[in-house]
C-alpha cells in the first residue's frame, strides 16, 4: 500500500489533544469508545500513557454493524486479554443502560475510597475518549436521554470539551475525537478512512475505495467477517470477469453503469453503502 495514502493532522485535532491533557487530571473515569468494525484501528496508541492508571470502561460501539460471529470472537479475545468490553449501539440505545450502570458502580467504588480518606462524596467525572466519529456524542445523548451534544456520522463535529450532568451520580465530559499526530500503520489508517472515522480531506476517495475492495477480497472466505458472496457484484450489477481483472477496472465499469463514468462519485457511493450497512454487516478486523 502507498505509504502516503492517508495523511492528516488538522489544527482542531492538535487543539483537542492539548485540551484533553489539561482536563485529564480532573476526571475519575474514562469511557474508551471504539468502532466494532475496527476495534484495533480505533484503539488509540497513546491512551494508556495519557490515563496513567485511571479506571476505564471499554465501550465497543456499532455492534449492530457486525455479525454475531465477529461479536463473539472479539468478546472472547478482549476478555482473554483482561479487558471487559461493553457492547452497544449508541444510535439506537442498545446496551447503553448497562454502560451507565457499570459507570455508577465504578463511581461508588471511587467514592468509597474518598470516604475512607475523609473526603465527601461527589458526582464522578467521566471522560468520553476515542477517535473521531466512533459515537462518543451519540453515547452521551443516549445516557442523558436527550440531545445535549452535537452528534453526526461525520468526523470532527465535536470541536471543544463540554461537561454534561447525568443525574447526581455522573458528570460526563464530551471530548473531540483525537487522532495521533502521525500514523505509522497505514493499514489501520485505511480502515479508519473506510469507516469514516477520519476526515475526508485526509485521503483520496478513489484509492481508499480500491483498497477497500482489496480488503474485502482478503476477508471474503472468513465467516466472522460477514461478507456475503458476490456482494459488490450483486449490489451494483457489475461482475468480475476476464475483461475486468483489477479493482480499478471494476470501479470504472461500475461508474459507467451508475455515475455516468465518474469514478470518484462511484468510489464515494461504494464507501457510503458500506458505512450504511447496505453491503451487509461486515467486520474489517478480526482477532488473531
Amino acid at each position: 500500500m502507498n505509504k502516503q495514502l492517508i495523511q492528516w493532522y488538522p489544527g482542531h485535532i492538535a487543539k483537542a489533544e492539548k485540551q484533553l491533557k489539561e482536563h485529564l487530571n480532573k476526571v475519575d473515569l474514562v469511557f474508551e469508545v471504539r468502532d466494532a468494525r475496527i476495534p484495533l484501528a480505533t484503539s488509540h496508541p497513546y491512551l494508556q500513557k495519557w490515563l496513567k492508571g485511571k479506571k476505564q470502561i471499554l465501550v465497543i460501539n456499532r455492534k449492530d454493524m457486525i455479525n454475531i460471529d465477529a461479536h463473539k470472537a472479539w468478546d472472547k479475545k478482549l476478555r482473554s486479554e483482561g479487558k471487559v468490553p461493553w457492547w452497544c449501539d449508541a444510535k439506537a440505545g442498545t446496551g447503553v443502560l448497562q454502560i451507565k450502570q457499570a459507570a455508577i458502580r465504578a463511581g461508588q467504588e471511587l467514592n468509597q475510597r474518598r470516604l475512607d480518606r475523609g473526603m465527601r462524596n461527589r458526582a464522578i467525572r467521566v471522560l468520553t475518549l476515542g477517535f473521531p466519529n466512533v459515537g462518543k456524542s451519540a453515547l452521551i445523548n443516549r445516557l442523558v436521554k436527550k440531545k445535549v451534544v452535537s452528534s453526526s456520522r461525520k468526523p470532527g463535529v465535536t470541536r471543544s470539551l463540554r461537561w454534561v450532568r447525568l443525574g447526581q451520580d455522573l458528570d460526563l465530559l464530551d471530548a473531540p475525537g483525537v487522532l495521533p499526530p502521525r500514523f505509522e500503520d497505514q493499514n489501520a489508517a485505511l480502515k479508519l478512512a473506510i469507516c469514516d472515522d477520519i476526515g475526508q480531506a485526509a485521503y483520496d476517495t478513489e484509492q481508499v475505495a480500491i483498497n477497500f475492495m482489496k480488503l474485502l477480497e482478503t476477508l471474503e472466505n472468513t465467516q466472522e467477517a460477514g461478507i456475503k458472496s458476490m456482494c459488490l457484484q450483486n449490489r451494483y450489477g457489475t461482475f468480475v470477469n476476464e475483461t475486468i481483472k483489477d479493482k480499478s477496472s471494476w470501479l470504472l465499469s461500475a461508474a459507467e453503469r451508475h455515475t455516468s463514468g465518474d469514478t470518484r462519485r462511484m468510489s464515494q457511493r461504494l464507501l457510503d453503502d458500506f458505512r450504511k450497512n447496505l453491503l451487509g454487516n461486515i467486520s474489517l478486523e478480526l482477532p488473531q
